[in-house]
């Protein structure tokens, strides 16, 4: 199927890496929608207020996000069906991954949509996860698949947490988050650390 899918958009004739950027701009999209939540602005001496409802800015930016992930799916399986799978793909691949999830957290946070310690927690063990894998693969170690919060299970818990119609969500949206992606860490270095 994912074979299947890559073709149908390989033959719109555009790279993988372009579907990669399509999807750094859909979720830098849902991080300034995530980011207006709360937002005001200044008019001459009076200060307006632009109210965009938390609601609204989860359920806009968790879309957004979803689109985002589906890009993210579509670039590999472009790159599979077409061969034409790079190091520079790749490299762009997981560079532009923690770019998106670096300004969903920072989005979340400036639009009050979770408590900002806890977004830089939640950040922190993501990219936390991320650096381990790295690390263990340049070692000679392979860690994909270790551990129950990979990127997309992380954003997954953001955008479908982050939507449900109760004040508070996108918190426990991010605490959820915080709590897989620190498992996944311990996970992840138990697993390095045997193989090493």
């Amino acid at each position: 199927m994912m074979r299947k899918l890559g073709l149908t958009f390989a033959s719109l004739g555009v790279s993988a890496n372009f579907w990669t950027t399509i999807s750094l701009a859909t979720s830098i999209a849902a991080g300034a929608v995530y980011a207006i939540a709360s937002s005001s602005t200044t008019i001459g001496m009076e200060v307006s207020t632009i109210r965009f409802s938390w609601l609204y800015a989860s359920v806009i930016g968790g879309i957004l996000l979803l689109i985002s992930g589906f890009f993210d799916v579509i670039d590999g399986s472009v790159a599979r069906a077409t061969k034409q799978t790079s190091k520079k793909g790749a490299f762009l691949d997981s560079s532009f991954d923690k770019i998106s999830e670096t300004i969903i957290f920072i989005g979340i946070a400036a639009g009050n949509l979770a408590n900002p310690i806890l977004c830089m927690i939640a950040l922190s063990l993501s990219i936390l996860v991320s650096y381990v894998r790295a690390r263990a693969e340049s070692l000679g170690v392979e860690l994909k698949g270790i551990g129950i919060g990979e990127r997309a299970e992380r954003l997954l818990i953001i955008a479908i947490i982050g939507m449900v119609p109760v004040i508070g969500a996108m918190q426990w949206a991010v605490i959820v988050v915080s709590v897989v992606a620190g498992l996944t860490l311990i996970q992840r270095i138990a697993v390095a650390s045997k193989k090493l």
